[in-house]
């Protein structure tokens, strides 16, 4: 069995250039085709390998992260933490070059990074329009009815001052809009370029490196940005009295927590992960996430309290 362990240093460092041929390096060994090792040949039984878990640099993507891997580790099974890896542009190359096994995705964004042009909005929709998309190796287990969708959000006096409830009103605010977010947001399908070709709104961009969190609440709030993406899941929002505007032509995508997998996910590790996605509620997303940022909690304490609580540990 090759050697699937991937070097945490090189990983966060190094994996922005990991759509070249160097992606495969990280494996630790020469495949020819990594992805059909990973789905299941080679010596070993299923249940024998470990599966490597991974998860965005986010705290509530680490939590599900954490999650999956004691659930899977009460049932027996060895898993390989890779952590706070990064956003879609460091971690699906390494996905897909077979080194990471099982990871808390998004329904929506996933698919948009596949398929910009992706014609589904709604939930069901979108799951089986990114079912068809997922690259060969890989799959998408059940969807959690768990949601964080991307929202544009502003200040109360700013959605006040404009009346402001749908992005559409953006297009009747007369001083200039930035809009603030990580930097691989001004290049997605709903950056930008989407927001003046589906609401007319043209808006300048400053990247802020951390995933709509406290950085970017700050900026919201002393002006240097004008509105933001912050999931909706994130307790900052009620906190800080912020507002998430209506997104009525869908620009974004409905967003559905959902692991995607290799083929080193076998049937009964993909069970344990499909009791985890049906019992987890919007509500408990939100909880957990409050939790991170509210008892500042370690996501190994948040995550093994909740399996407790749903009699899945």
């Amino acid at each position: 069995m090759p050697n699937r362990a991937i070097s945490r240093r090189l990983i966060l460092t190094g994996l922005t250039a990991l759509a070249t041929a160097g992606a495969l390096n990280l494996t630790g060994c020469t495949r020819s085709d990594p992805l059909n090792q990973a789905a299941g040949k080679g010596s070993g039984s299923a249940s024998s390998k470990t599966i490597v878990i991974g998860s965005q640099d986010y705290y509530s993507s680490e939590i599900i992260a954490e999650i999956y891997a004691q659930a899977l580790e009460g049932a027996g099974r060895t898993v390989d933490r890779q952590f706070r890896i990064g956003q879609r542009e460091a971690y699906l190359p390494e996905i897909e070059a077979g080194a990471i096994d099982l990871f808390p995705e998004y329904t929506g964004p996933l698919l948009q990074y596949w398929k910009p042009d992706a014609g589904s909005r709604l939930p069901d929709d979108v799951y089986a329009e990114l079912s068809e998309t997922t690259p060969d190796g890989l799959r998408v287990l059940d969807q959690s009815p768990a949601t964080d969708q991307n929202a544009y959000t502003v200040t109360r006096e700013f959605a006040d001052r404009w009346r402001l409830t749908t992005l559409g009103d953006l297009s009747n605010v007369t001083v200039p809009l930035t809009l603030g977010a990580n930097s691989e947001g001004e290049h997605r399908p709903y950056g930008p370029a989407g927001l003046a070709e589906t609401y007319g709104v043209n808006v300048a961009f400053t990247p802020i490196e951390d995933g709509g969190g406290p950085l970017t609440v700050k900026a919201l709030k002393d002006g240097d940005i004008q509105f933001a993406i912050i999931y909706t899941a994130d307790p900052s929002i009620t906190e800080n009295e912020l507002v998430s505007l209506e997104d009525t032509k869908g620009l974004f995508l409905a967003s559905h927590v959902v692991p995607l997998a290799s083929g080193n996910v076998d049937d009964s590790a993909a069970a344990i992960i499909n009791k985890i996605s049906a019992a987890m509620s919007p509500e408990d997303l939100i909880a957990l996430n409050a939790r991170s940022v509210r008892e500042e909690l370690p996501a190994a304490t948040i995550a093994a309290q909740w399996l407790a609580q749903q009699n899945l540990g």
